[in-house]
């Protein structure tokens, strides 16, 4: 540990955490769990990145952390401890509300090489000693296993000029074809989740093909509602290898989105099967591969057998329909928002949209700019923020000025309960500055909820995939009562013409809209692979009894699933822990 006097006399963040690092690593080499235990705050936290325990873990408090991490430490035998010149420089800043010291790291295991985020802070009951308050350990690269891209240009047949032989082209059509071969990971969606996971294997060189049921490469953005714009700026957003042009808006335009997509899986050389329907599979251990069905456009089947299937469709991807007692009765259109398009088609006319969420909030404004009468029914509770900038707080890191793998590294060493915490404070401040908004909400009837433990928006997305809203206009739409606002409640009976209220009045309508969400993933794993592969599995994404999100990123109980979904940003950073455990296991690292 640091004492005070010694921290004074180090006279920089920089040597206070070398000077733990140091301490810390001989502390490891000899197994000396009562020098780890001097090291580590009371109420400290490791989290650990597949470097010492092959999965993403976090242990919290030094009674806990000190056992896991001897016992680890006998594996995995790090070393080389040091601050690394060519990342951020220690300094001190503001973490979930603390004062701490900040530095990133580097070291080496048995297997691999790995960089870690170290955060310190005083400990008042052992004379203001300096001590680890976080410790991130992650896993970089395998030796011997290194990505390619950044170290050498490829050479060879696919770039000679064989005059006689297949061209470029040629040499791709072939290699994405599959005639002669299954490849070693089959990923099922062509999102931003998809595209990470496949180009972080393409520079392992893992043979990988992504299908997806669209026609295009992005329709998953491209055939969203026509004013879809991303909710947070450009810099959080870049896809792994290839950021974002500099000459991009700050929020992304869903068509610019999906260009892009066509564009990175050109460049990266993807391998990438539009029009192709997953249709399910068996796991056959033996054998240690799937069989899986797989349904292309023109009608034809191909039956593969990958070693690894990824599930990359989403946090979601059936859309939840609700039980609504009567609404059969109603004679018009019912759409699920994900099928949604066009305001311009009901220019004019009246649409009741159930939910209020992002997708409920931007459909009722897409339908009023274009027209149309549009009454928004709220079923429960929702969290209202300001796209700007209040929504915005929760990424203040990316513009502190970091490169994106230095914030990536930063945010990843956040623990579960300081980024709870930390929520919490960007919700508090966020709530004060939209007061004017929510007060004008609340006097109309609408109902608010701040999260769990007023955590806000990204653990609402974390543990149930949306109930909030970005305003971008919609919300002082229903403040104005430009677009009419409804409680279910109030909703006695759906007739011919549209919905009775109880106080006798019938609020007609010529389209109704469910923005209702999505089935969780879990369903989706029991369409596809049978209910015994999904209980095996169990749930997916949110939290349960630990402190990482269920089944995500991860091995899980079916040998060769794997589950990646999330945001641009989540997909971009776990896509490179996800790729690494499966190249892991092709190179008989781990089982």
């Amino acid at each position: 540990m640091l004492a005070e006097s010694e921290a004074v006399a180090a006279g920089s963040e920089a040597a206070m955490a070398a000077n733990w690092l140091a301490q810390f690593e001989t502390a490891l080499l000899q197994v000396d769990g009562v020098r780890l235990a001097a090291l580590f705050h009371p109420e400290s936290h490791w989290r650990d990145v597949l470097a010492f325990t092959w999965t993403l873990t976090t242990i919290s408090g030094h009674d806990a952390i000190v056992p896991v991490l001897a016992s680890c430490a006998r594996d995995a035998r790090p070393t080389g401890f040091m601050i690394d010149p060519a990342r951020t420089a220690p300094r001190t800043v503001t973490r979930a509300g603390t004062r701490t010291i900040e530095a990133i790291f580097k070291f080496e295991t048995t297997v691999g090489r790995g960089y870690g985020v170290l955060r310190l802070i005083r400990d008042a009951d052992d004379g203001d000693a300096f001590k680890a308050w976080t410790l991130l350990t992650s896993l970089e690269e395998l030796k011997g296993f290194e990505e390619q891209l950044g170290r050498a240009r490829p050479v060879g047949q696919s770039y000679s000029r064989d005059f006689r032989g297949p061209n470029w082209r040629d040499l791709r059509a072939a290699t994405s074809a599959y005639d002669d071969r299954d490849p070693a990971v089959l990923v099922v969606g062509g999102g931003q989740a998809g595209l990470s996971i496949a180009a972080r294997l393409s520079q392992l060189k893992v043979d990988t093909l992504i299908v997806d049921r669209e026609q295009r490469i992005g329709d998953n953005w491209r055939n969203r509602y026509h004013a879809l714009t991303l909710h947070n700026q450009v810099q959080v957003n870049h896809l792994p290898y290839m950021p974002f042009p500099p000459n991009w808006p700050s929020y992304i335009p869903k068509d610019k989105l999906a260009n892009w997509f066509e564009a990175y899986v050109e460049s990266l050389e993807l391998n990438f099967w539009t029009g192709t329907e997953f249709e399910g599979g068996s796991y056959d251990a033996a054998a240690r591969r799937w069989t899986v069905t797989l349904r292309r456009a023109d009608g034809s089947v191909r039956e593969m057998r990958p070693r690894h299937v990824v599930l990359a469709t989403g946090v979601s991807g059936i859309p939840n329909l609700p039980e609504i007692p009567t609404l059969a009765n109603f004679t018009g259109p019912v759409l699920h928002s994900s099928r949604y398009r066009d305001g311009e088609d009901w220019a004019g006319k009246r649409a009741i949209v159930f939910g209020t969420g992002n997708s409920g909030h931007d459909i009722a404004q897409d339908l009023y700019s274009s027209g149309a009468e549009v009454t928004l029914v709220q079923r429960s509770p929702t969290l209202i923020v300001n796209i700007e900038p209040s929504a915005q707080l929760a990424y203040a890191l990316y513009d502190e000025g970091p490169p994106t793998d230095d914030c990536d590294l930063i945010a990843t060493a956040m623990p579960l309960q300081l980024a709870r915490k930390s929520h919490a404070l960007f919700t508090e401040r966020g709530r004060q500055l939209d007061k004017p908004l929510l007060d004008r909400l609340e006097a109309l009837g609408f109902k608010l909820d701040f999260g769990e433990d007023n955590t806000g928006w990204q653990f609402k997305y974390l543990t149930r995939g949306g109930g909030y809203y970005f305003n971008v206009g919609c919300a002082d739409l229903v403040a104005d009562q430009k677009i009419k606002l409804l409680q279910f409640s109030e909703i006695a009976e759906f007739v011919t013409e549209g919905a009775r209220l109880r106080n006798g009045e019938t609020r007609a309508a010529d389209l109704v809209v469910l923005a209702t969400g999505y089935k969780g993933q879990e369903h989706l794993v029991r369409k596809l692979f049978g209910e015994e592969v999904a209980v095996r599995v169990g749930p997916i994404w949110g939290f349960g009894d630990t402190q990482e999100l269920r089944n995500m990123y991860v091995r899980t109980a079916q040998p060769g699933l794997w589950f990646i979904a999330g945001s641009l940003a989540q997909c971009r950073i776990n896509s490179k822990y996800l790729g690494l455990q499966i190249k892991a296991v092709e190179e008989g690292l781990v089982s």
